[in-house]
């Protein structure tokens, strides 16, 4: 009996052009958007740098100076990191004047890495300027020492990592002789570049809400000790642009090397991890920014699905279809159902559309984009239909509540489309931005987001830099509870009420 029901409502929407041309036109209109928001960045596109891709396919930044041997095989490297210094650039005070000081991820350490090339795969135990010692692999993965603070001459952090095969393992000490392991990474066999290295991200403003200025970082090293097939001597290189602090800005400082006692000092910037949006992104396009008209291929969805609940009450046809299926409950769900399966084919397709037609856009207006995994963008491109689907099932369930079109579409629109453009909008400060987020059904728009929080990655983490609270799964959880309570509620209502 349902699969009768639901051909029924199937064959009364393909019937109705107006509601099949919405459909249609509600996939056209989020690609389109797209096409016009990005037509004026051809106008201020300034060249960008294409950004490294890492191992697993995301954007990151690979830049920092590095004083690297080769080492083929297995073997260790140790050493002693005596201090951590730095400079910091005056964001009000113009070019040429800086003050010392470090951010909290600036950076000394040793790293094994797979080759030169940015994005290539590497493992690294370093000293921070803030959060002790880390063990990172990857630029994803990141794990905490048993050392807090930084090092100075007087308590210096001895690092140490061992290459055993794929497999790599990193150790901290606070005197050289007791060791204590922080974690593995899985670095591919073969030869490797091997050594010391120094990195400084920008600092970025996160009380302010956003802005960066340059910094730099001088990390000095005791005695470097080897074990295994070394060979070369020791070499520095300043790995990607980034890698010193131009001079305009903080003086002295484009990176380099010199000889400190039996070690080394070296001084650089730039930073090895994921690339993010807001301030430490910079001027970068996202899968984000080429799905934004998904907004408006809803605004156009939740109108067809109202006309497709408040259609037969306008045209005294609902007492009909009742006739025909008493159980009206059963005639709401193949309604929801046929409005939700037809959202979704319009979602989906934009979207799958509007991602290579966005990087298309970003390639010809000379913008770097934020490359992600290929399954993140599958997860994208899918949820983009859910999040159609559902609030259309919502808009459904609106219009057989209030049985007027224009008061069931204005309230899709307040719930879930005003929520979202004030939040991104930068129209709310943070706080409320964040709570709108959280319980209204425009928390369904995390299912979108491609872009994940790093711990050890600073920056703007906020709905004005384009970041939501919840995880994608959980905001489209709060758009699905919401559609499914709206439609138990009308359910309810269409029992109890006269066709």
């Amino acid at each position: 009996m349902m699969r009768r029901t639901l051909h029924a409502e199937w064959t009364k929407f393909r019937t109705v052009r107006g509601w099949v041309l919405g459909t249609v036109g509600a996939a056209l209109a989020a690609v389109l958007f797209v096409l016009v928001g990005t037509v004026s960045s051809n106008q201020h596109a300034g060249g960008a740098t294409p950004l490294a891709v890492g191992p697993g396919g995301e954007a990151v930044n690979d830049s920092f100076y590095f004083v690297h041997r080769t080492l083929a095989g297995d073997g260790s490297l140790t050493v002693p990191v005596t201090g951590l210094t730095g400079l910091l650039a005056d964001p009000d005070g113009g070019p040429g004047r800086s003050s010392p000081g470090t951010t909290p991820w600036s950076k000394a350490g040793i790293i094994l890495k797979s080759s030169l090339a940015q994005g290539s795969s590497y493992a690294a135990v370093m000293s921070t300027g803030a959060h002790g010692v880390r063990m990172q692999d990857d630029y994803v993965h990141d794990r905490a020492g048993s050392l807090p603070g930084p090092p100075t001459g007087a308590a210096p952090q001895w690092l140490r990592l061992v290459r055993a095969g794929t497999t790599v393992t990193g150790y901290d000490s606070a005197d050289g002789a007791h060791w204590t392991p922080i974690g593995t990474a899985t670095l591919p066999g073969g030869t490797v570049r091997a050594g010391l290295f120094v990195a400084s991200p920008a600092a970025v403003d996160t009380a302010g809400g956003g802005g960066s200025s340059p910094t730099t970082a001088t990390g000095t090293f005791g005695r470097p000790a080897v074990t295994g097939a070394w060979a070369d001597d020791w070499t520095g290189t300043r790995v990607g642009t980034d890698a010193g602090s131009s001079g305009s800005y903080v003086p002295g400082t484009s990176g380099g090397h010199r000889p400190d006692g039996d070690g080394f000092a070296l001084t650089g910037a730039g930073d090895i991890a994921p690339v993010v949006g807001g301030p430490a992104g910079g001027p970068v396009w996202s899968v984000e920014t080429f799905l934004v008209g998904t907004f408006v291929g809803l605004v156009v969805i939740a109108v067809v699905a109202v006309q497709f609940a408040t259609g037969e009450y306008r045209r005294g046809l609902l007492g009909l279809t009742l006739a025909a299926t008493p159980r009206r409950g059963r005639v709401l769900a193949a309604k929801a159902a046929v409005v939700g399966t037809v959202a979704f084919g319009a979602g989906a397709g934009a979207a799958a559309v509007s991602l290579p037609l966005g990087e298309a856009r970003a390639h010809a207006a000379h913008f770097a984009v934020l490359t992600v995994p290929a399954a993140v963008q599958l997860r994208a491109v899918l949820g983009t239909g859910l999040l159609l689907a559902a609030s259309a099932v919502l808009a459904l369930a609106l219009g057989v509540l209030l049985r007027r079109s224009a008061a069931a579409v204005t309230a899709v629109v307040a719930v879930t489309v005003l929520p979202y453009l004030l939040a991104f909008g930068g129209l709310l400060p943070s706080g409320p931005a964040d709570w709108l987020l959280r319980l209204t059904p425009a928390a369904g728009f995390a299912v979108q987001q491609t872009l994940p929080r790093y711990d050890q990655v600073l920056s703007v983490y906020e709905p004005a830099s384009g970041y939501f609270p919840l995880s994608p799964w959980a905001g489209l959880a709060v758009l699905v509870a919401w559609a499914a309570l709206a439609l138990t509620a009308a359910s309810f209502v269409l029992r109890r009420r006269e066709a």
